[in-house]
């Protein structure tokens, strides 16, 4: 894998920049120039001052400070982002593994289900999955996660289907291995390559989806620091304010940008026909 990312400069780019920002969310407490401000503390005589020494990302129409708030929405962003995705592994992958193996009556009834989900825009559904449960964080990765699930379920269900044919399943089923168990032990983990690469690619797109839920108005509320609700107040002030916009959107775009880096260089090197190149 080290030899892989010497030489694939773009998956390379995207782990250090994951590195980045994970260590932002895990040490945000101690990076934070004024924590106290993350949440209920306002200062309005500073209120939208420009970036400087005192406020790297300058202050917002509370006064806060915005590099402080940032660097506590990357934590929240990370925690929604790994939570939608594992459910929606949680929720979709059993029902691919089930109707990639069984098939028949059951393997219709599963993709019947998703076509249902499907037929709807990922970002429509989830708006109206929280317009149904109530703005919040929680509803909002509720909603994410329903909205995404039938992808993980068409991905696995094909691995399952190709899978199963092989030989190794074919002697476990001869020597009287129940299903379940072959599932498990068989099935899935040679099906679980392209999960892992559509969930690194998946992340960011996770990410910016929760950001627009929380622009909209359904997911984080003030005075929440998540990206996209800063976005959303930030846009009021943004022909004399521009930083107020411009850093939490700037986060999106590198977080979005680097787990994309990651996804391609995952598929690359999972696929043996690219990594043997």
């Amino acid at each position: 894998m080290g030899y892989f990312l010497k030489t694939n400069k773009l998956a390379l780019i995207g782990v250090v920049l994951i590195v980045i920002l994970i260590l932002f969310a895990l040490l945000a407490p101690l990076i934070a120039t004024y924590p106290q401000d993350v949440y209920e503390q306002m200062h309005l005589e500073n209120k939208l001052l420009p970036p400087s020494f005192d406020h790297y990302f300058g202050t917002d129409e509370m006064g806060r400070d915005i590099f402080s708030r940032v660097l506590f929405g990357t934590r929240i962003s990370f925690e929604i982002g790994v939570i939608a995705i594992s459910l929606s592994i949680l929720i979709g992958v059993p029902l691919g593994l089930i109707a990639g193996y069984f098939g028949g009556w059951i393997d219709e009834v599963i993709m019947r289900i998703c076509d249902i989900f499907l037929s709807f825009p990922s970002l429509l559904l989830a708006i109206a999955i929280v317009a149904l449960l109530g703005p919040s964080i929680s509803n909002m990765m509720i909603a994410i996660a329903l909205s995404w699930w039938p992808w993980y379920t068409r991905l696995i269900r094909s691995q399952a289907i190709s899978v199963k044919e092989r030989g190794f399943v074919e002697a476990a089923k001869s020597m009287g291995v129940s299903p379940f168990r072959i599932i498990l032990r068989h099935v899935f983990p040679n099906s679980l390559s392209p999960v892992i690469v559509q969930a690194s690619m998946d992340f960011g797109s996770i990410i910016l989806t929760a950001a627009s839920l929380s622009f909209l108005g359904l997911g984080a509320q003030a005075p929440t620091p998540e990206w996209g609700l800063m976005i959303s107040i930030g846009r009021n002030f943004f022909l004399t304010s521009w930083w107020y916009v411009t850093i939490p959107g700037m986060f999106i775009l590198l977080t979005v940008m680097a787990f994309n880096f990651l996804g391609d260089g995952l598929r690359d090197y999972l696929d043996p026909k690219i990594r043997d190149l």
